[in-house]
């Protein structure tokens, strides 16, 4: 006959503890949106080996951009922040290197290289962390991108987002530079394989050719599948995503 195969062990039923005899509490039903985040988060936790690379970029130069053309984009109706820079700077390294912008598809033992550049941006909302996506980053230029991320960001705080706006995305962002903080480990959003995180810029003394100067930099941190992506990867990833984020001029901006 055939090998006999083990049957599954149960997990045991959590059990039932009683918290209030040590002292007062409030009971919460979990929401069907938090539980669907948390079953995602311990899918991709328990699922992917992460690593997460750290760097900084200098965005003073954005920043200023940001400050002299806010206004002008206002008239159109969008605001310049500095997510619209991070979406076209990640497309901008994505296309240089196509393994963070893949998938793994385990069920043919194959990697899938994506040729279009849809990005995640997650949004924190009142019920719990969403992640909309916006299509053909590569394709806009930074005043739609804008009106992009105003979009699928108030209709995420709204509810408002269909199911496939959250869906096909090919890499994330998630930007808490508005909350504070700084470098985090952000955890992958699967069947995506890398995540950057952004913390909040701040103003600095730096060192620039012999001299202490003030620049305004920006947290990065950049987990990803090491199934897929090893660490000289992520690293020359990395490099040129700080290049990206410290060469936008004029033209980008200009409308």
């Amino acid at each position: 006959g055939g090998a006999a195969v083990a049957a599954p062990v149960a997990a045991p039923a959590p059990a039932v503890v009683d918290f209030s005899k040590w002292g007062k509490v409030e009971s919460k039903r979990i929401t069907t949106l938090r539980k669907t985040i948390s079953n995602k988060m311990v899918e991709s936790w328990t699922h992917v080996p992460h690593v997460t690379q750290f760097d900084e970029a200098d965005v003073t130069a954005i920043m200023a951009l940001r400050k002299k053309y806010a206004p002008a984009y206002e008239k159109k109706g969008v605001r310049l922040t500095l997510t619209s820079f991070a979406l076209r700077a990640v497309a901008n390294a994505l296309k240089k290197h196509p393994l963070f912008n893949a998938s793994m598809q385990e069920a043919t033992g194959e990697l899938i290289l994506k040729q279009y550049y849809h990005l995640g941006l997650a949004v924190d909302t009142e019920h719990g962390l969403i992640v909309p996506v916006i299509r053909d980053v590569d394709k806009k230029d930074l005043v739609q991108l804008s009106a992009d991320v105003t979009s699928v960001a108030d209709r995420a705080r709204e509810r408002k987002l269909a199911l496939e706006e959250m869906q096909g995305g090919t890499f994330s962002i998630s930007n808490q530079g508005g909350i504070g903080g700084g470098f985090f480990t952000p955890i992958i959003n699967t069947p995506e394989v890398a995540i950057l995180g952004m913390g909040r810029s701040s103003a600095r003394p730096v060192i620039r050719e012999g001299k202490v100067v003030e620049r305004t930099i920006l947290p990065l941190g950049l987990s990803y599948d090491h199934r897929i992506i090893d660490g000289a990867n992520a690293a020359r990833f990395i490099v040129d995503l700080v290049r990206e984020f410290e060469q936008f001029s004029e033209d980008d901006v200009k409308i």
